[in-house]
C-alpha cells in the first residue's frame, strides 16, 4: 500500500508544475506477485524406507541375472505342448481362495475368464507419486496397451476418465487409505478384498483385482494395485503382469518359462510366450466360463497353429 500512495503523491504533483515537460510514458503499477505454489504432500518415512527396502531388492535380482526384459530367446525354447500345459494351467486357476471370510493364497481350479466388452483403462495416482513417475508410467501402459491389443486383437485402449479397468500407483500411505476408492470403483468388492488391498504386506510388490458379476467368467472391471515406491523396472514389471492378468490369465505356474506369470523374477515383462496365451484366451473357438477340460482340446489346436507343432516363438 506505501508503493502505490508514493505514485498518486508524485501524480498530484505532476499536474500542479503545469508548464514543466515530463516525459509522457505512463508510468504502469506493478504486476501482482503470484502466490507461492503449494508445498507437494510429503511422503511417510514408511514409504521412504520401503523405496530403499525394493530399490535393494531389484538391484539382487538383476545380479543374479533376473528380472530380463528380452522376451525369452535360444535359453528358453517352448513348443505346443509347452504353451497348452502353461496356459490351461494359468488361465483355468486362480492364484488366491476365499476362505470364511479371508482370502487365502491357494491354487484353485477355475474357468477361462475374459473381457467381452472394449477394455478402457485409466491410470490414477497417488498425489505423492512425482510428475516424472506418473509420465514413465503412463507412456509404459500406452505402449503395453498397444502390444496386448495386437496380442490379443480384443480393444483395449487408454483413457483419461470412465475407465473399467483402474490402474492405480500409489505410496505406502495412500494405499492404506484406498478403502473408499475401491468400494467407488467396485461396490460389491468385500470387506477381505479391501483388507487384501490396505493391510498388503511389503513381500506383495502389486495387485489386481478382476469382477465377473454373473458368474459366468465374462470380466466386466478390474483394479490394479501398483507401488510407487518400486524403482523403474520392478514398477514396469508389475504394470506388465498386473494388467495381463487383469485380462484373464490370473494364475502363476512354476514351470511356465519363459514368462512373467511365475514366481521366480526370471523375466520382468512380457515374453513371446505370454503374448502367445493371450492370443489363445482370447480366440473365438474359446468361451468364458469353460473349464479346462472342455478348453484343452481347443487350445492344443490354437497352440500348434501358434508355434507350427514344434519349439517356436509368437
Amino acid at each position: 500500500m506505501a508503493a502505490r500512495g508514493a505514485y498518486l503523491a508524485l501524480s498530484g504533483l505532476i499536474a500542479l508544475a503545469g508548464c514543466v515537460t515530463f516525459p509522457t510514458e505512463r508510468l504502469e503499477p506493478p504486476s501482482p506477485v503470484p502466490a507461492p505454489a503449494p508445498e507437494p504432500p510429503q511422503r511417510s518415512a514408511d514409504s521412504l524406507a520401503l523405496e530403499r527396502y525394493y530399490a535393494r531388492i531389484e538391484a539382487s535380482l538383476a545380479s543374479q541375472g533376473l528380472l530380463r526384459t528380452d522376451g525369452g530367446g535360444r535359453d528358453t525354447p517352448w513348443d505346443a505342448e509347452d504353451l497348452t500345459r502353461n496356459f490351461i494351467r494359468i488361465a483355468t486357476f486362480e492364484e488366491y481362495d476365499t476362505l470364511g471370510d479371508r482370502i487365502v493364497q491357494r491354487q484353485t481350479e477355475s474357468r477361462i475368464h475374459r473381457w467381452e466388452t472394449p477394455v478402457r483403462l485409466e491410470m490414477e495416482f497417488g498425489e505423492t507419486v512425482s510428475p516424472v513417475k506418473q509420465l514413465k508410467d503412463t507412456d509404459a501402459v500406452k505402449k503395453l496397451v498397444r502390444r496386448l491389443g495386437a496380442a490379443t486383437g480384443h480393444p483395449i485402449r487408454m483413457v483419461e476418465s470412465g475407465g473399467n479397468f483402474h490402474v492405480i500407483v500409489v505410496n505406502e500411505d495412500e494405499r492404506r487409505a484406498l478403502g473408499p476408492r475401491l468400494r467407488q470403483l467396485v461396490p460389491t468388492i468385500s470387506d477381505s478384498a479391501v483388507e487384501t488391498v490396505t493391510l498388503l504386506p511389503r513381500t506383495s510388490y502389486c495387485l489386481v483385482f478382476a469382477v465377473a458379476p454373473r458368474g459366468d467368467g465374462v470380466y466386466t472391471r478390474a483394479v490394479a494395485v501398483i507401488r510407487a515406491e518400486h524403482p523403474d523396472l520392478l514398477r514396469l514389471s508389475c504394470l506388465h503382469e498386473e494388467i495381463a492378468q487383469g485380462l484373464g490369465l490370473s494364475n502363476d505356474h512354476p514351470l511356465a518359462r519363459p514368462s512373467i506369470f511365475n514366481d521366480d523374477e526370471e523375466f520382468a515383462l512380457l515374453t513371446s510366450q505370454d503374448e502367445a496365451m493371450l492370443a489363445i484366451l482370447y480366440d473365438d473357438r474359446l468361451k468364458p466360463g469353460m473349464s479346462g477340460a472342455e478348453a484343452g482340446p481347443i487350445v492344443e489346436e490354437i497352440a500348434a497353429e501358434l508355434t507350427g507343432d514344434g519349439p517356436g516363438g509368437f
